[in-house]
């Protein structure tokens, strides 16, 4: 679709820019939630990109601004690709496995909204309480 104004190119400049500082390591505070996206040749090819970018996405589109998401390599569950795994802050950290961008929403809104462990995709769960 092509650019009609000035204006609307500016704002693509600005969403693209917010994009692009969810990959880079932001300020952490003790509040921060990082996720980390297997991005390795098999978590892409697994589809790990399609991943990244619905969580960048719908990071974005919701405004929450504590999540930084990381682009990491082999997690070492190649046979369950794609892979995220969820830091929350005085949390020891969850593997997801098998994650596709539906589930992606389920992340976001149960276990880091809610603090509810996802079973049905947990590779290692250390995560032992509810926030």
């Amino acid at each position: 679709m092509p650019v009609k104004s000035l204006e609307e190119l500016k704002k693509i400049r600005e969403d693209q820019i917010k994009k692009v500082k969810l990959r880079e390591s932001g300020e952490s505070d003790d509040q921060t939630v990082e996720i980390l996206v297997g991005m390795a040749t098999c978590g892409i090819a697994a589809g790990s990109r399609e991943v990244l970018n619905e969580l960048i996405t719908q990071i974005t589109d919701q405004g929450i601004d504590h999540i930084k998401v990381v682009q990491v390599g082999c997690m070492g569950y190649c046979h369950s690709e794609p892979t995220v795994q969820v830091n929350m802050p005085g949390h020891e950290p969850t593997i997801y496995g098998n994650v596709d961008k539906a589930f992606v929403s389920d992340i976001l809104d149960q276990h880091i909204g809610k603090g509810k462990i996802l079973d049905d995709h947990v590779l290692i769960k250390t995560y032992q309480s509810a926030l």
